[in-house]
């Protein structure tokens, strides 16, 4: 069963795909690990990681070397997040087989222009391409996939760009017409009322995306009671997460002049043996090496 297909039959079989962010294998694996259906390979995180804003400076090698080393320490699909596809159709085409080839399930394209601006910036530039030039996208997309099964989800940032409702709605039903599985709708609001109003007036035909970023009170369980909503993609708390726990343990470091106090709070060097998966190297040393 291809990654793509996984993430299908999720779908079909519990109505909620759950997703949550990552920036390198390490996190990939600890998501896996904590239950997760899914791997987003954030494009955000990942500029964070090499501490440069989330305004396309990263180059589609650099996403997609590490987008492919996900995909290859992990067992569930990942969800590769690749901004405006990296140029018009053309490179789109280029770009979704490279992306296939390393291994994803589902890749995530936005219509917003090149360069863009990451969406939740307060003052970002949110300028959107032309629906026609965007639906030339996703049937590109579409046409480049080798495995039928691949997800392609067009996102639609109409809301972030304060173009209301009908004009959201009217480009995710262009966007359907135009080859997209699945449509995600993003929004900067502090509460869910703006997407889910867009999921009571959408037709169903495709199932709808969020990325709660903005406004966590929204449970999976409210998305559920919701319907049309299928998927969820926590989008950047991975490295939230990291920069939390890292600060918290220099300062206190640095406070307490050494590491006994830190020490005790932090994971074994033997939990990341575990997690590099030392104990099946030196069990492949003792059948292997002469």
């Amino acid at each position: 069963m291809g990654k793509g297909e996984a993430i299908r039959r999720g779908v079909a079989e519990r109505g909620l795909v759950h997703a949550m962010s990552a920036h390198n294998p390490l996190s990939a694996l600890l998501a896996e690990e904590a239950g997760f259906d899914a791997i987003w390979a954030s494009g955000f995180e990942l500029s964070a990681a090499y501490g440069v804003p989330d305004n396309s400076l990263l180059s589609y090698s650099q996403h997609l070397d590490m987008t492919r080393a996900m995909a290859e320490r992990v067992r569930i699909p990942v969800i590769a997040d690749i901004d405006t596809g990296y140029g018009n159709a053309i490179n789109v085409q280029h770009v979704v087989a490279a992306y296939e080839r390393a291994g994803v399930g589902a890749v995530v394209m936005e219509d917003k222009r090149f360069p863009k601006d990451t969406s939740l910036l307060d003052g970002g530039r949110q300028e959107l391409v032309s629906v026609a030039e965007f639906q030339g996208k996703v049937e590109a997309a579409c046409a480049a996939r080798q495995d039928p099964s691949l997800v392609v989800v067009a996102r639609t940032e109409a809301l972030i760009a304060g173009l209301g409702q009908a004009e959201a709605l009217a480009r995710a039903h262009a966007y359907v017409e135009a080859g997209a599985d699945m449509i995600l709708v993003h929004s900067k609001r502090k509460t869910p009322d703006e997407v889910l109003a867009f999921a009571a007036a959408w037709d169903g035909s495709r199932p709808i995306v969020l990325v709660p970023t903005a406004y966590p009170t929204l449970t999976e369980a409210a998305m559920r009671e919701a319907g049309k909503i299928n998927v969820v993609i926590y989008g950047n708390h991975a490295i939230r997460a990291a920069v939390t726990a890292m600060q918290q343990v220099f300062r206190q470091i640095r406070a307490e002049g050494g590491i006994s106090g830190a020490d005790a709070a932090i994971v074994s060097v033997e939990e990341i043996f575990r997690l590099q998966d030392v104990p099946g190297m030196k069990a492949r040393e003792k059948r292997f090496l002469r």
